[in-house]
Formats: C-alpha cells, sequence, structure tokens
C-alpha cells in the first residue's frame, strides 16, 4: 500500500451493503488481522497507525480498506459490541507484539495515545458513528485498556505502581480468554522487565560499593534508597546449612510418601520454621492451622502427591496474600499492621521453594495486591508499597539465573552467625558479589550477557 493512497483526502464513511453475500464471524475477523499484519510487516510504523485510526476510531475508507471496513460496518449494523471489543483488542496486539519484535517501542505509546481523544466524546449525526465512539469510550473506560496501557507504563513513572508492571501483566498472559497474541504480548514484557530489574539490581549492588566516581553509579532501581544493600546483605546471608533452598529440600524428603494429613502438620512447622519475632510466630500459627485443618479433608489418608502439594500451596499462598481475588487477607493485614513485611515475604518464598509451580498464582496475587492498593497515592500506603519493594528484591535475588555471595572483607569481623543479632555497621565489612548469566532483551542489548559483577571487575 503506498502512502499516496493515504494522503489523497477522499476518505468515506463506509456502508453495509446488505446485498453482499454474508461471511463467518471467523472469516471477516481473520480477514482483518491479515490485513493488518501485511501492513506491519510491510509498512512503516506511521502507515500503519494511520491505517489503524482511520479503521478503528475515524471509520473512513479508502480504495486501500475497502473490505475489512465493510466487514466492521456488519458488525456496527448488527450492534456487536463484544465482537467489535475482541477483534478491537486483538489488533492491538497484533500491532504490539511486531513492534516489540523490530523495537519499535514509541509506537506502542502512539497507538495507546489514540484512544482517548475527544473526538469519540462527540457526538454525530450518523446513528453508525455514534455506536462506534460509544463502544470506543466504552472501551476506554474498561480493564482491557487498563491492560492495554500497561504496555506503556515502563515508560511513565507517575504512580508507583508502575515499578511493578512485570507482576501486573502476569493475569493478563495466564488468562485463556486472552487472545493468544495478548498473551504472549503480556508474557514477553513482564520477563524483560523482571531481568531487566534483576540485571539493574546485581549491576547497583557491585557499583555501589566499589571505588568507581558517584557518576559511575548505576541508578537504584529500588524504591529502599542506600538502605537496600544492607537489606541484600541480610537475605544473602541467609547461606550454608540453614539456607531457605537447603531447607526446603530436606522438608521436601521428610514429606516424601506421608499421608496429607500429615504433610498439612509438617507444612505448618516449615513455614513458621526460623521466623524472627515472636508475635508473628503466634499470628502465623494460629491463622496457618485454622487455614490447613479443613483444607482438603477428603484427601487426609491419600498419600501427598504434585497435584496436592500444588493445590495446598496455592491455597496457603491466597491466605497469606489476597483472598478470592478481591481483598487482602486477614493474615496478611496483621502481618503488615505488625510492620515487619520481610517475614511474609521469607514464608512467601518458603512456599515457592517447596513449590515452584505455585509462583505464576503467587505473581497473579500479588497483582491482585497491587491492583487493590493503586487506588491509593503512595504517601498514603507506604507500608504496603515496602513489602512490594522487599518482594521483588528478595525474588530477585533467589532467581534461578542470578547468583549473589557475601564476602568478608575484614577477617577482625565476627562470623555471619553472629552478624544477624548485630548492629547494621558490622556489616559494612562485608561485600555482595553478584553473577548473572542469562539471555536478555534490553534497549540496547540482545545477546547473552555473562556478567561478573564485583569490585575488581568494575574498577578496571
Amino acid at each position: 500500500m503506498s502512502r499516496d493512497i493515504l494522503s489523497e483526502g477522499h476518505q468515506t464513511t463506509p456502508r453495509v451493503n446488505l446485498n453482499q453475500p454474508g461471511r463467518s464471524t471467523q472469516q471477516g475477523q481473520e480477514m482483518i488481522y491479515q490485513f493488518l499484519l501485511n501492513l506491519v510487516r510491510k509498512e512503516p510504523p506511521e502507515t500503519v497507525l494511520l491505517e489503524f485510526k482511520y479503521l478503528f476510531i475515524t471509520y473512513e475508507s479508502h480504495a486501500g480498506n475497502l473490505e475489512v471496513i465493510q466487514y466492521l460496518a456488519e458488525i456496527l449494523f448488527v450492534n456487536d459490541e463484544e465482537e467489535f471489543r475482541n477483534v478491537l483488542k486483538r489488533s492491538c496486539y497484533i500491532l504490539i507484539n511486531n513492534w516489540e519484535t523490530s523495537r519499535s517501542h514509541d509506537k506502542i505509546k502512539d497507538l495507546v495515545k489514540l484512544f482517548p481523544e475527544e473526538k469519540i466524546k462527540k457526538k454525530s449525526l450518523s446513528l453508525t458513528i455514534n455506536r462506534l465512539r460509544h463502544w470506543l469510550y466504552n472501551f476506554v473506560e474498561s480493564q482491557d485498556f487498563q491492560e492495554l496501557k500497561l504496555f506503556v507504563a515502563k515508560h511513565d513513572q507517575t504512580h508507583w505502581s508502575s515499578r511493578y508492571t512485570s507482576y501486573l501483566l502476569v493475569p493478563q498472559y495466564t488468562d485463556h480468554n486472552n487472545s493468544a497474541e495478548q498473551r504472549e504480548a503480556a508474557r514477553a514484557l513482564s520477563k524483560k522487565l523482571k531481568d531487566q530489574f534483576k540485571f539493574e539490581l546485581a549491576m547497583y549492588t557491585a557499583r555501589s560499593q566499589s571505588a568507581v566516581h558517584q557518576s559511575q553509579v548505576p541508578k537504584n532501581p529500588t524504591a529502599l534508597g542506600d538502605s537496600v544493600l544492607q537489606f541484600i546483605k541480610r537475605i544473602v546471608a541467609k547461606r550454608g546449612s540453614f539456607s531457605y533452598a537447603n531447607l526446603a529440600n530436606i522438608f521436601l524428603k521428610q514429606v516424601y510418601q506421608v499421608s496429607y494429613k500429615h504433610f498439612k502438620f509438617c507444612l505448618q512447622r516449615y513455614l513458621i520454621f526460623s521466623v524472627a519475632h515472636k508475635e508473628n510466630v503466634e499470628v502465623l500459627n494460629q491463622q496457618l492451622s485454622e487455614k490447613l485443618q479443613n483444607l482438603y479433608e477428603i484427601y487426609h489418608e491419600e498419600t501427598l502427591n504434585d497435584a496436592l502439594l500444588l493445590r495446598t500451596c496455592n491455597r496457603v499462598i491466597e491466605s497469606l496474600t489476597i483472598e478470592n481475588r478481591q481483598d487482602p487477607s486477614s493474615l496478611f493485614i496483621l502481618l503488615m499492621y505488625q510492620g515487619n513485611p520481610l517475614t511474609l515475604v521469607i514464608v512467601l518464598l518458603k512456599v515457592i521453594l517447596i513449590c515452584p509451580n505455585a509462583r505464576t498464582h503467587l505473581e497473579i496475587c500479588i497483582a491482585d495486591l497491587i491492583q487493590y492498593y493503586m487506588k491509593y497515592p503512595e504517601e498514603e500506603c507506604k507500608w504496603v508499597v515496602n513489602f512490594f519493594e522487599i518482594f521483588n528484591i528478595t525474588f530477585a535475588i533467589y532467581a534461578d539465573n542470578v547468583q549473589y555471595n557475601l564476602i568478608k572483607m575484614d577477617l577482625q569481623t565476627p562470623d555471619l552467625q553472629v552478624l544477624e543479632d548485630d548492629s547494621d555497621t558490622a556489616w559494612d565489612a562485608y561485600r555482595v558479589f553478584s553473577q548473572l548469566r542469562y539471555t536478555v532483551s534490553l534497549e540496547d542489548m540482545e545477546d547473552t550477557l555473562d556478567y561478573q559483577l564485583d569490585s575488581e571487575d568494575t574498577e578496571k
């Protein structure tokens, strides 16, 4: 399609041809999708955006889009808003997927900007145009449009929730009611943002401890400020025979082929083991006991299997975060009220270490919590933002493709077992070394990176 056709200025509003033989819904949809695919693969993004606008926003026909806009006219004629919404959404994600691949990220932002135009709020003399604008307005006010906006949230830091877009995308790619294009776009961007955060955290951790000039230290990717280094040291210090990963392996060996009832008893003890604060232990013990006691009673005498393990861990995660995907759980509120979010994060980590398959469900629950608190400004919910930060950092440290180690730089400093109850100043004698190896798709990197991020490397 030449750009000359698009600039001739003779677009007209299409009309339904009732004499044309009907086509199936599937055929009409595929016609639009193929039209957009051909455009996005062959034409510059500016042309694609203009054609998208003609088709879905301004409803203008020209020589190049007559067949596809005829199908859209049929949807408007039969007043099928649901089909229009589905076609519109999938069309958006077809463009987003292709622009992500071609690194035309700014065009995704331009696509989202097409919708909240004042024009869709104006009345027209045409009943068809009014119907289209009403549908567009409904789309802009819907959850579907909020999901679409997540693909530009990484460029918009005006709201605190934008720091956790990687989690907010998880419900999109796990919902099988969404199109394959939307799910793939959400999965790819979520992974990219998680990898980017892990990379930036490792870089900041290494260089902020080195002797390089302050201007060379990367930006802190967290909202914890300089205290993040002390926090990372305390997390990494939990290594050796009493590391969380090692405790998880011991627990799984202990519950191998036991009855489900006995497993639940052991699970409760495992989750509260080594919890530091007495009040947290009491709350966890009571609440988990009430939750687990009657859970899946019909399986009490059966041997524990992977399916029961996953279902149980999912229910525990819900009791620790948000229930029915609606309201924060009472246990979440209690633990947050006691002011120690790290306790809750560690318990969640221990759940995932014994059941990695529950990770996706955990991230869905985290996304639901973020959605619940999004309506509050950061100043009013700093305590829950602090929880999200600690969760994000902890799970980045325990990722499969990153390794953090704590090295004692001063032989006179007490060992780690003593330090855990010592003052923060003693931790200054320890340095965090991070090693990261993964395939990354950041703005300027597409190759496999192998970083040894330590002070010797950064000072060279």
